[in-house]
């Protein structure tokens, strides 16, 4: 082979690298991003573009998920299997929140783009068509106003809802005070397109599907390999027991199959343990948020794991299930964090420090809970895990070598 062929090859190569990761990149995105907007992110817009012949078959192909691109932005229209908790809005704070936010929707869907409006005009009209559902918004309430101003902060945060002049938060503090808005051409695309008509549903059950089925052996098949890649696209660890019966048979029979495609499309890396099959992130930065995260009750979650792992190797007389669920109870696990506390308080901020047992077990297993790697089994009861044990830490010596 030639010196120019050689060369050539070595350019194809890298061009094709380029391009998988480039694709890579998109689909990051797509997946945790509410869109990806052509005003805010061209060249990732024009990267899901080139690849939307690609991208739009295999989402669809695999978890049943329509890739919408428009001339104003790309959206992947994501449907949990099961909803969780850290899958809303963190800004919000009471159901309410949600209801003014959905209703704020619905009064931009009736404007066209660039369309301006005064806050006054929208919490108005929204009071009213409530009133005629049977709900109530009472503006002179000042927690009504707060929670309607937590809902316009969040539209205008998605770039749905433009300020022009005045804000959301001093009208929450005085009903007498204004805002002038303008209508985004993003409005429309938030909420995500049923696959039927919503009046004919009369049970949110019947809103899970992404897409319609087939009542055939090859429309169940497809429901249930969208079930699988759904929950593994989106949810952060899956162990076996959290599947029912015909997806686990189907997650144990396509393992490989699945870990390659995965790994080809996303770059993720994935593995079969005892517990279950597990994917993770081969960077340590990513669009999506990753464990352990940058926060303390991380460093807090790392630490009860390598304790919980050190008891174990010691046979501590710790209540250990088949899979290697670890079930702790409450005082078990204040107790556990009150020996942490008194071991590495040196190092934790003012906040952990002062805090009781009580309060670093609560946000412990609030943490485990949102990444998939623990679960409340009644009042006083909390189960560990095993994917936990994937993970152990400790503090650097003082002098930095490690």
């Amino acid at each position: 082979m030639s010196g120019g062929a050689v060369r050539r090859l070595g350019k194809q190569r890298k061009s094709a690298e380029q391009s998988a990761e480039r694709k890579r990149a998109c689909m990051h995105a797509l997946l945790n991003r509410p869109w990806i907007a052509k005003e805010e992110d061209p060249d990732l817009y024009f990267a899901v573009r080139d690849h939307y012949e690609e991208l739009r078959d295999w989402f669809m192909d695999k978890a049943g998920f329509p890739l919408i691109v428009t001339r104003a932005l790309a959206k992947l229209d994501k449907t949990p299997v099961k909803a969780q908790t850290w899958m809303g809005f963190p800004e919000f704070r009471e159901k309410r929140d949600y209801v003014f936010f959905t209703y704020g929707l619905w009064y931009l869907e009736g404007k066209t783009e660039l369309d301006q409006f005064l806050l006054s005009d929208i919490v108005e009209e929204i009071r009213e068509q409530m009133l005629s559902a049977g709900l109530e918004a009472d503006w002179r309430n000042y927690f009504d106003r707060l929670s309607m101003a937590r809902a316009l902060k969040k539209l205008r945060a998605l770039n749905v809802l433009y300020s022009v002049d005045g804000d959301e938060g001093q009208w929450a503090q005085d009903e007498e005070r204004n805002a002038l808005y303008e209508c985004s051409p993003l409005a429309r695309y938030v909420l995500r397109r049923f696959p039927h008509d919503l009046t004919n549903c009369s049970r949110l059950e019947e809103l899970e599907n992404p897409i319609p089925y087939a009542n055939t052996q090859d429309g169940q098949s497809m429901r249930r390999r969208h079930r699988v890649y759904r929950r593994l696209l989106l949810e952060p660890a899956i162990v076996d027991r959290h599947w029912d019966e015909e997806d686990l048979n189907y997650v144990l029979w396509q393992r490989r199959a699945i870990i390659d495609q995965l790994e080809n499309m996303l770059g993720w890396e994935g593995r079969r343990y005892r517990e279950g099959l597990v994917f993770f992130h081969p960077e340590l930065t990513g669009e999506c948020d990753l464990f352990p995260t940058v926060s303390v009750v991380s460093d807090l979650a790392l630490l009860a794991a390598t304790e919980i792992r050190k008891r174990l190797s010691e046979g501590d007389g710790l209540n250990v299930e088949d899979d290697g669920t670890v079930r702790l109870t409450k005082a078990e696990i204040e107790t556990l964090l009150y020996r942490l506390q008194l071991q590495h308080k040196e190092f934790w901020s003012k906040e952990f420090r002062e805090a009781s047992s009580q309060e670093l077990a609560v946000l412990c297993m609030e943490h485990f809970s949102e990444w998939g790697l623990g679960e409340r089994e009644g009042e006083n009861s909390f189960l560990i895990s095993p994917v936990l044990a994937r993970w152990t830490s400790e503090y650097a010596n003082t002098d930095f070598d490690t």
